[in-house]
């Protein structure tokens, strides 16, 4: 691990960012054009002491995850965060989108689509990256491990997930994931983390059985559903998915389709964090 080097580099790119490139405002008391450090360490969801540390040559060497999550913070090129990953004396990512790290292009595209609710995801199903309005939207499903962190998974096998689409429409989104995820272990024959997958899938479900054995083939490319959030109610939503060159990853954008759905995220984003008194409001007109 080089320290100085590791330093110098975190400090010098939290300087070349500007706040409006992470999506925060400038301010009237801001006397340098960078982030704080503080907003480093909101960003990365770590304290603002371990950036301190870091920035001054005293830290432990961080992990891969705090790595991970640095360079999703300060908006790293893929080159800027394998230097980063070598400084701090770790093996960088492999570059086929499977690491865990969402591509810094499609970091700064969440970024430039504001209240559009857009996610990040690996080809399995890995959410990589929301913005802020997807968070409220659907929750934040960064950071699971395991098994959990595929979303054909957690679909299979967790009822709440299947819970955020009407009962009507998770037969159609059932298969559509099976469907995808057909194309991928067609596309990455032989990977054992594909086979793995889908053999745990078999053996934990038996609607995944089901479909799985019918071998539909389908890449998400635009679809139209429903999601229930129980502190707004219903939203109708077109999804359009924007697929990289190498199909490792997909950026998934959100948008409101008709004057009620656009009302209601209008209200989520307002809303924010703020607490909600408890209970079913599904059936509430905001």
């Amino acid at each position: 691990m080089e320290r100085e080097q590791l330093a110098d580099f975190l400090r010098r790119r939290r300087e070349a960012i500007r706040p409006a490139e992470v999506g925060l405002t400038d301010g009237p008391r801001r006397r340098a054009a960078g982030l704080r450090r503080e907003e480093v360490a909101m960003l990365a969801g770590m304290s603002v002491d371990y950036v301190v540390r870091l920035e001054q040559g005293r830290s432990s060497q961080p992990s891969v995850q705090l790595l991970g999550a640095l360079a999703r913070a300060l908006r790293l090129s893929d080159d800027e965060r394998d230097h980063l990953f070598h400084l701090a004396g770790h093996r960088p990512p492999p570059a086929d989108g499977l690491a865990g790290l969402a591509r810094a292009g499609l970091i700064r595209m969440l970024d430039l689509l504001g209240d559009t609710p857009a996610v990040v995801l690996s080809d399995l199903g890995e959410f990589l990256a929301q913005n802020r309005m997807a968070v409220l939207l659907m929750g934040d499903h960064t950071g699971l491990t395991g098994d959990r962190r595929y979303l054909v998974y957690r679909w299979f096998t967790e009822e709440a997930v299947r819970g955020i689409h009407p009962p009507e429409e998770q037969e159609h989104h059932a298969r559509q994931l099976v469907a995808d995820l057909r194309a991928v272990a067609g596309r990455r024959s032989g990977d054992p983390v594909v086979a793995r997958l889908v053999e745990r899938l078999l053996a934990a479900s038996a609607d995944f059985r089901r479909l799985w054995a019918e071998h539909e083939v389908a890449v998400r490319r635009t679809d139209r559903k429903s999601m229930m959030h129980q502190r707004v109610g219903r939203l109708v939503m077109d999804c359009t998915t924007l697929v990289t060159p190498d199909q490792g990853q997909q950026l998934l954008v959100f948008t409101p389709v008709g004057d009620e759905a656009r009302e209601r995220l209008e209200l989520l984003r307002v809303l924010g964090t703020e607490d909600f008194p408890t209970g079913d409001v599904r059936d509430r007109r905001p």
